[in-house]
């Protein structure tokens, strides 16, 4: 049994849709504002928090979340506060789970092993570490299953299916799956197809090729679709396909509409609400 993948299956069954997984960049605007929306976000009842301790050069991400982590780092964020408020919404809002992403610079600085026993003793359920091949990822694979935190990798559509195989079939917790090559916040024409279109890959077909793996008598790794996800369609569509739908970079931009912290909160919070009309505020 594997309380992360457990909670989320549990969350999917009961709302017959994806489970909400919001991400949030520590830091942006500043401290202290980044810590009431994660706040915000925890009472709305979000499933899933992605905390993402910020990096100059956020390879995965596109521009709105490299433009927050750089404003972000004007802060001087520290890992170790960051896991320290971490640590107190996890206590506060324990119907939740909270994630941890980082690229590998700030992780390295801090020590692999020395974070991710930090990490699970904040409460932190998983970890999102998109720069790490798995192959060279020993230490932290180690250190993972140690101090009982799962480590998510991700799987795109251009992955080669052997080494699709190879991720999920390690895989724990979760898998993070890419809607579409690229970065993050591209638009829905730039995604997989839900539907089957010349020339591009269904939704279907490439979330069936990764769940051929993570499906067996003793394991059943739920998968979470992210990048591009921004319209409750999007969401719907992916009901018994994943189990986790992921709003980044849309969530970001609604919150940047909104004037001041309150107008921000209710701006990022609309959009919540829209997608996932089934959670309950706690």
């Amino acid at each position: 049994m594997n309380p992360l993948s457990d909670f989320i299956h549990k969350r999917a069954q009961e709302y017959q849709a994806p489970a909400a997984m919001t991400h949030v960049v520590y830091g942006y605007p500043s401290i202290q504002e980044s810590l009431d929306w994660m706040r915000a976000l925890l009472t709305q009842g979000v499933d899933i928090l992605e905390v993402q301790f910020p990096f100059s050069d956020p390879v995965a991400d596109g521009p709105t979340i490299v433009s927050a982590c750089h404003k972000a780092l004007e802060s001087q964020p520290n890992m170790a506060q960051c896991l320290r408020d971490i640590e107190e919404f996890s206590q506060t809002f324990s119907s939740s789970k909270i994630l941890l992403m980082s690229y590998l610079n700030p992780v390295y600085r801090f020590g692999v092993t020395k974070l991710v026993k930090a990490a699970a003793q904040a409460g932190i359920h998983g970890l999102i570490l998109p720069d790490l091949p798995i192959e060279q990822a020993r230490e932290y694979k180690a250190a993972c299953q140690a101090n009982g935190i799962d480590p998510v990798w991700l799987i795109t559509p251009a992955t080669p299916s052997k080494r699709i195989a190879m991720i999920a079939q390690q895989a724990t917790g979760m898998l993070y799956c890419v809607s579409r090559s690229g970065v993050t916040g591209q638009k829905e024409s730039e995604s997989i197809t839900h539907k089957k279109t010349t020339g591009k890959c269904s939704l279907e077909d490439y979330l069936a090729s990764i769940r051929q793996h993570t499906l067996s008598e003793d394991k059943n790794v739920p998968l979470a679709v992210g990048f591009g996800i921004r319209t409750p369609e999007q969401v719907s569509d992916l009901t018994g396909l994943a189990e986790v739908a992921i709003i980044g970079s849309a969530l970001l931009e609604a919150y940047n509409t909104g004037k001041g912290q309150t107008g921000k909160e209710k701006a990022g919070l609309e959009l919540v609400r829209s997608l996932f009309p089934y959670l309950k505020q706690t």
